[in-house]
């Protein structure tokens, strides 16, 4: 294994960079977008079943099955990982969102409301800085989850450690088979672990004083 790891010790290091970039860019977009919807269908209560719903029958999608998918429109290499990592990002970080906003105390809602705040600006300054905290729990589901979709992505010849795994796969019982997998699982799983401190640091800095736990 050791000998695998020094062998190879560029790739990985190259592939460990560009499963971290997509996931990271995936989460960006995805709760950008995410944000977007809740804030839509927050106010509504068939929305925002509409939008639990969504969350649940999407999460039942088998990542493989929407991968093999999407290669027809958008074919292989980095469109159909980005398409679906995001997917399967957005779901946690919608739900979350959702149930942050809801979660917001009307009464801080209508304060805000009565010294002549807009509706936009009551969303942007007053609700989502108070639902922060239960977005950025969905965030981190979210990037756990799809730091595993991410390798699935090899199979269209998306980057990252995926494709040390199929690689493998491809050829297990042969040389040096098992360390690839190995490499590919124990890389994904030492990256998701780094990008929950991040998440954990980026909370820290980002949620308000007041309501920090």
């Amino acid at each position: 294994m050791w000998d695998f790891l020094q062998s190879h010790s560029a790739q990985i290091v190259f592939s460990s960079w560009q499963h971290v970039s997509l996931v990271a860019q995936c989460l960006v977009l995805a709760t950008i977008l995410a944000v977007g919807l809740a804030a839509v269908a927050y106010r509504s209560s068939i929305l925002s079943s509409a939008a639990n719903s969504l969350s649940a029958i999407g999460l039942t999608i088998p990542a493989f099955a929407l991968v093999g998918l999407v290669i027809a429109p958008l074919g292989f290499g980095v469109p159909p990982a980005v398409a679906v990592v995001t997917f399967f990002a957005i779901l946690p970080i919608l739900r979350n969102t959702v149930v942050g906003l809801n979660g917001v105390d009307p009464a801080v809602v209508e304060s805000a409301r009565g010294i002549g705040m807009g509706r936009i600006r009551t969303l942007l300054t007053v609700e989502l800085p108070l639902a922060w905290p239960v977005i950025l729990g969905g965030i981190r589901v979210s990037a756990q989850m799809v730091m595993g979709i991410a390798a699935v992505a090899a199979y269209v010849l998306g980057p990252g450690l995926g494709g040390f795994i199929y690689s493998g796969l491809s050829r297990l019982g042969g040389a040096n088979s098992l360390e690839s997998v190995l490499t590919g699982v124990i890389g994904v799983v030492i990256l998701a672990l780094i990008l929950d401190l991040v998440l954990v640091g980026l909370g820290r800095l980002t949620t308000p004083r007041g309501i920090r736990v």
